[in-house]
C-alpha cells in the first residue's frame, strides 16, 4: 500500500488535509471522483474527527506521501 496526501481547499487559505492507503495514484483518484458531493469522515492525524461535505472545495490535490519518522 501506498500512502497519499489529499488536499480540500476551500479558498485562498483555508484547507483541510487527509492521509488515505491505497495500491495507486490511479485509485487514490477514483476514490476521490466517487466521494464528488458528499460527505466524507475521518480522523486527523490528531485524532479530530472530521465530516467533510465535498460539494464546498474548489480544488482537491492529490499527492503521493513519504513519510519521515521524527527524531
Amino acid at each position: 500500500m501506498k500512502e497519499f496526501k489529499v488536499t480540500y481547499f476551500f479558498d485562498e487559505e483555508h484547507y483541510i488535509r487527509r492521509f488515505i492507503h491505497v495500491e495507486s495514484q490511479e485509485k487514490a483518484e477514483k476514490l476521490v471522483q466517487s466521494e464528488r458531493d458528499q460527505y466524507v469522515s475521518f480522523h486527523d492525524s490528531r485524532g479530530i474527527y472530521h465530516e467533510l461535505n465535498t460539494r464546498n472545495v474548489r480544488v482537491i490535490q492529490i499527492s503521493e506521501y513519504h513519510r519521515t519518522d521524527k527524531v
